[in-house]
């Protein structure tokens, strides 16, 4: 790239950056506080918190990173044109072609890094949130049992806890198991430890009591007790297998699946239809910025400023969006419409292209000519 195109691709880089970051971080925040009940019911740390929400940063890239580099283009060109630069750089000799060379060149590398984020970055960063995510319903070990409330481990288990002094110390405890029905259980001690064993989790206790009512005979038995372990382990019934959801499995799965192998045969075309989706997607980078610079570049300069253009660029993008949205939920009942997709994802950027290169009429793009003369002065 000559000098000229170098200085556009320079604005157009940190301005995509910018606005990529502001709504990442405007998703991230919205998904943050939908996590925060999380950390209020279940006790979790903030370090597990950053860790579940830093894992579905891949997937708002997916969808940030084109409208991003939309509006960036929108922006810089428009401020180009507004300032009158492009019409200096037509005067010199550049073609439209040359002028979306930028354009061009960030489009495919966009391109590029959206194909990591769909076929690698994003399915093993969601299978590791939900992972994680599983863990943390059904892992004692990973919920912190909260000072003075009553913590309902399952339905027949509650714990209580007086205070806490560090992550793992407890301080007045009092426990109550039903899970033999016909022999109740409620444990008391002054202090304990939450701890993890290889055959799950338990509750260490120390200095207390242990007080059970047969259900049969009344009669109440009190065990007192220096140290005491208290079996947490199969206090959540923890199904054998998670089911893997279509977003966390990676394209060659998905395309190679059977009916058999989704849990409801109803669901085959969805798995099938996000792979497909995962190939098409990232060519909207390129396809989106190249609609967007076509606005801009269509007809000749106006002082009345880029609004009308922004707004029928913008109007476009939009139904394109909605025109994707309703291929895919369609393309999950017919499969048929497969080719759709990619039709819809690639027809812009080609139909862009092909009017770069033949330019047809006279009036498409700002029209190369003389820098008007300056005013004479008073």
């Amino acid at each position: 790239m000559n000098e000229v195109s170098r200085y556009i691709a320079r604005q157009l880089f940190w301005s995509t950056v910018i606005v990529s970051l502001v709504m990442t971080g405007l998703l991230w925040l919205f998904v943050s506080v939908k996590a925060v009940e999380s950390i209020i019911n279940r006790g979790l740390s903030l370090k597990l918190f950053m860790i579940l929400t830093g894992l579905q940063l891949p997937n708002f890239l997916v969808q940030v990173v084109p409208i991003a580099f939309f509006i960036a283009v929108l922006f810089v060109y428009g401020r180009l044109n507004t300032d009158r630069e492009i019409t200096v750089l037509r005067a010199a000799g550049m073609s439209p072609l040359a002028l979306a060379k930028p354009v061009i060149v960030l489009g495919l590398a966009f391109t590029l890094f959206g194909y990591v984020l769909t076929l690698w970055a994003t399915p093993k960063s969601y299978k590791m949130f939900r992972e994680m995510q599983w863990d943390i319903r059904y892992s004692i070990s990973k919920v912190l049992l909260k000072e003075g409330v009553f913590n309902t481990i399952s339905d027949k288990i509650t714990v209580y806890i007086h205070e806490r002094s560090g992550e793992s110390e407890l301080n007045g405890l009092l426990v109550h198991d039903s899970r033999d029905k016909q022999k109740p259980a409620t444990v008391i001690a002054e202090r304990g430890a939450m701890v993890q064993t290889p055959s799950g989790a338990r509750v260490l206790m120390f200095d207390g009591s242990r007080q059970v009512i047969d259900s049969n005979t009344g009669k109440l038995s009190i065990l007192y007790f220096d140290r005491y372990s208290f079996d947490l382990g199969g206090a959540v019934n923890k199904p054998k297998l998670r089911f893997r959801e279509a977003r966390e499995r990676p394209v060659e799965e998905l395309l190679n699946l059977k009916k058999s192998d989704v849990g409801n045969p109803k669901d085959y075309g969805k798995f099938i239809t996000e792979a497909h989706q995962r190939m098409a997607l990232p060519v909207n980078a390129l396809g989106f910025a190249l609609i967007a610079y076509l606005f801009v570049m269509f007809g000749d300069y106006s002082r009345r400023g880029q609004l009308a253009k922004m707004i029928g660029a913008s109007a476009l993008f939009v139904g394109l969006q909605v025109l994707d949205l309703s291929l895919i939920n369609l393309t999950a009942k017919n499969l048929g419409l497969i080719p759709a997709i990619y039709a819809a994802a690639a027809g812009p950027a080609l139909l862009a292209f092909l009017l770069l290169i033949v330019q047809p009429g006279p009036r498409l793009f700002a029209r190369r000519g003389k820098l008007p003369a300056p005013a004479a002065a008073a």
